[in-house]
């Protein structure tokens, strides 16, 4: 165990809670921890550490993982499987899975060998929920500004929307704290958030899953909740939560489309990849009553593409350069008002 890599995802566990391996007649479950030897390298060549650091993977290395599903369009889709076969490392972050399929321009995926479920003394398997914050949920509205990034797919821009929104409030001199609420457990997001100055970074691994594909609503409802719970513990002026992937991805789609959700929040800032899916996304946003405050993403590197969608639609195009612009920024946040849309307190979600 001490010779392993350890995964971002596994940067909350107590490896002392580690005693024993399951190896027989075990089924993995989501965020079941698993150490398993790298038998051959493929597309992910390096793992993400606990301390941000990609360490560089070779057969014959141990690595300490979770098991849990991934969607991602642009690289994999896996799921956990029903037993300790070989497997593949889908996400960096350290995430095992069976790969259904992948992007034609992803190499394979990294094979593992798995070697057994990290469990107590006593055989019970352990599971990154074991080490989770406490999910203390809200019965009222946050008493602090809440923005959601919602976008068209994944890589549309989403996290560079959302890591320049943050520099920009904090130059303004704003507290700003931001969690993602979906995705794939990874590292990258993470610590672009504390680059970009926010005061508190959490995501979904804090409150113990590996990641969200195929998870409920009314549990991503209690994560969503949770994690603005969490941020207001360090006293910032606002909260930025960032959904992944894209709007027609299941659990984004139930996410927008919640009104528990929806009353959490007050305003979305939405990232796209084109011009069409910027004015089609915008338009659906709307319809679910969200309240659109700006487009922003990939789109805004093309001038034409911006004068396509500024036509359509009569919303803020905000490049990244003038998310971060400490006067845009807050004029941003400022139009908010104070609970200016009148919604329902109530954020009843569960635990």
């Amino acid at each position: 165990m001490a010779r392993a890599k350890p995964a971002f995802v596994t940067r909350r566990v107590d490896l002392s809670r580690a005693r024993a391996l399951a190896t027989q007649g075990v089924a993995p479950h989501p965020g079941d921890l698993l150490l398993a030897r790298v038998a051959r390298v493929g597309q992910h060549k390096r793992i993400e550490r606990p301390d941000g650091r990609r360490a560089h993977l070779f057969a014959g290395d141990l690595v300490l993982v979770a098991y849990g599903n991934r969607y991602a369009p642009d690289q994999f889709d896996g799921v956990v499987p029903d037993d300790l076969r070989p497997c593949a490392l889908v996400a960096a972050g350290g995430i095992a899975a069976i790969e259904r399929s992948r992007h034609r321009q992803v190499a394979a995926a990294t094979r593992l060998q798995p070697l057994g479920l990290l469990a107590t003394e006593e055989g019970r398997v352990l599971n990154l929920a074991d080490f989770a914050l406490p999910r203390v949920q809200i019965s009222s509205a946050p008493a602090v500004p809440v923005i959601a990034v919602f976008g068209t797919s994944m890589n549309a821009g989403k996290t560079t929307a959302l890591a320049r929104l943050t520099l920009g409030l904090t130059r303004a001199g704003r507290r700003v704290a931001t969690a993602k609420v979906t995705g794939t457990g990874a590292g990258g997001d993470f610590w672009m958030m504390q680059d970009a100055g926010a005061v508190s970074v959490a995501d979904f691994t804090d409150l113990g899953l590996a990641s969200t594909a195929g998870v409920p609503l009314p549990e991503l409802e209690s994560v969503a909740a949770g994690l603005v719970n969490l941020s207001l513990q360090s006293a910032p002026d606002l909260v930025l939560l960032e959904v992944a992937d894209g709007l027609l991805q299941a659990e984004t789609a139930a996410l927008a489309l919640s009104p528990c959700f929806r009353r959490l929040i007050d305003g979305v800032l939405f990232a796209a990849g084109d011009a069409m899916g910027a004015v089609a996304g915008a338009a659906r946003l709307q319809a679910a009553g969200h309240r659109l405050l700006a487009l922003s993403g990939s789109f805004t590197a093309a001038p034409l593409a911006i004068a396509e969608v500024a036509a359509g639609i009569d919303v803020p195009v905000l490049r990244k350069t003038e998310l971060s612009d400490p006067e845009c920024a807050s004029a941003l946040v400022d139009s908010l008002g104070r609970r200016a849309d009148g919604r329902d307190d109530e954020t009843a979600t569960t635990a």
